[in-house]
Parts: structure tokens; sequence; C-alpha cells
């Protein structure tokens, strides 16, 4: 989301990407943002993702975000809500609220999500269909700090509580059947996840190091993520993004990953 920055009203921003993988999952979005107001932004986004898994040859999902901006001088609030999966296996509605400080140098979230998951599990092996209704609220914070007028740094993290204990069911086949790479459903399903990164501006163009770590709320298996991402300006009011980045997992093994996207920038 770019919701936040300092833009006139009217001023805008779309773009659109797409990602894919070593285990063949693959996805693509379209994003924007609009200034409504000096001090209020309004975001939506959509994205449609590809994998293949052993219960079926391809499983598609859908993920639909809005949400609302609005800051009062040197604090603000953030309001959205979502929805994602695949309504025959694993979905969500959530609903997110944070509140914010910001200052020229600096920036703090606390943030809070809550998420009304549907799961139905079709047979596998001798366990017959089961389907599933639970909910988990998060809890979580975030924030950068520029260190100097070209480098910033930035860290975040957020932690689940489930309606359900999701460990009660350690059959290895029913943990795995829809866990095959990142995009898979089943990564919506983690405990924690927590992330940390290093950007630095070389002129007009930006170069960012991320690592991050998740753990499932299924298995307890954990992901290790690392990712460098180059934003570099294709004219006056368009820019295009590069990323590499390697995921180590437990549960789906090392996959490692490409994206492009572009974003175009319009309004006064």
């Amino acid at each position: 989301m770019l919701s936040g920055q300092c833009w006139a009203a009217g001023e805008f921003v779309v773009g659109a990407g797409v990602e894919g993988d070593s285990a063949d999952g693959i996805a693509a979005a379209v994003f924007g943002d609009l200034a409504v107001g000096d001090d209020t932004w309004l975001a939506a986004s959509i994205a449609r993702s590809e994998f293949e898994v052993n219960i079926r040859d391809t499983v598609s999902t859908w993920y639909g975000d809005i949400g609302l901006d609005h800051k009062f001088g040197p604090i603000g609030i953030r309001v959205g809500g979502a929805y994602w999966g695949d309504n025959n296996l694993l979905d969500s509605l959530d609903g997110r609220f944070s509140v914010y400080g910001r200052s020229e140098s600096a920036y703090l979230s606390l943030n809070y999500e809550y998420r009304d998951f549907e799961l139905e599990l079709p047979p596998v092996d001798f366990f017959p269909r089961r389907e599933a209704r639970f909910h988990a609220h998060g809890y979580g914070l975030s924030g950068r700090v520029a260190l100097t007028d070209s480098i910033g740094i930035h860290a975040g993290g957020i932690k689940y509580d489930y309606s359900v204990d999701l460990r009660l069911d350690t059959n290895r086949a029913i943990v795995n059947f829809l866990s095959v790479t990142r995009l898979s459903l089943i990564n919506s399903l983690v405990d924690y996840r927590v992330n940390a990164g290093i950007g630095f501006d070389i002129g007009s163009s930006n170069l960012e190091f991320d690592v991050a770590q998740w753990e499932g709320a299924v298995a307890g298996s954990r992901t290790n993520s690392y990712s460098v991402r180059y934003l570099m300006p294709m004219g006056n009011r368009s820019d295009i993004e590069i990323g590499v980045g390697y995921d180590d997992s437990e549960n789906y093994g090392d996959v490692t990953i490409l994206s492009v996207y572009l974003y175009f920038y319009g309004g006064n």
C-alpha cells in the first residue's frame, strides 16, 4: 500500500505486477491509491494466483482489498477489509484497523486484524471430507526509520490467536494437501509473521533488502524468506520494480521467486 504519502487531492498511483516461483506458482495483481483529500487516501487491489497440488490439477485463489487512510496531523488511522482464498477449499473475510504516528524521519503503526475462515478439507487417504469455520485475532506492530537522507530501515510483525487449535490435526497428508509454494493456501494460516529490511536511495532509484519468517499454525513449520527489490524510473511518471526472492521452508522446501511490478502516477 502506498497510502499515507504526502499527496494532494486528486493525485493517484495505479500499478500491476506478476510473480512466479520455481514451484510453478504464479500470481498477478492490479492496485491503486487515490488521494480523495489532502489528508485522506483510498486504496484498493485485486489479485489472482494459481498453483498445482496433488488433490487437483490447479488451485486458483482470489484476493480483493479496499482500505481508507486518514491523517490527523502526526496521527492517523487506517481501516480496511479483504477477501482471500478459494471458496471450495479455504477462504477468509478479513477486517483491519491501524493507528499510526508519523514524523519526517519515523513511522510507527499499531495493527489489528480479524480473520473469519471457512475450511473444506477434501477426502484424503481414509479421512472423509470435513468442513470447519473458525476465526483469528491478529495483533501487530510495524515501523520504519530514516537513518540518513538516503538510507532507511523497517520492521514489523504480527501474532495470531485462533479460535480453534489447528495443530490437533497432525496427519501429514492433511498438512501438506495445499503446501507446495509460498502462494499455497495453508500459508494464510500462520502463528506469526515477522520481517525486517533496509533500503537505499540511489539517485532516483531504490534498492531494498528484506528478510522474513513465518510459522505455520497447522504444523508449526517455519519458513525463512529473503528478497531483494530494485525500483527505478521508466519515465517522468512511471516506475518499474524487479524483485528476486528465496524461501527456505520446512514444509515446501526451497523455492525461488521472481516478480515484476509497474507503477504509474497521475493527477495534479
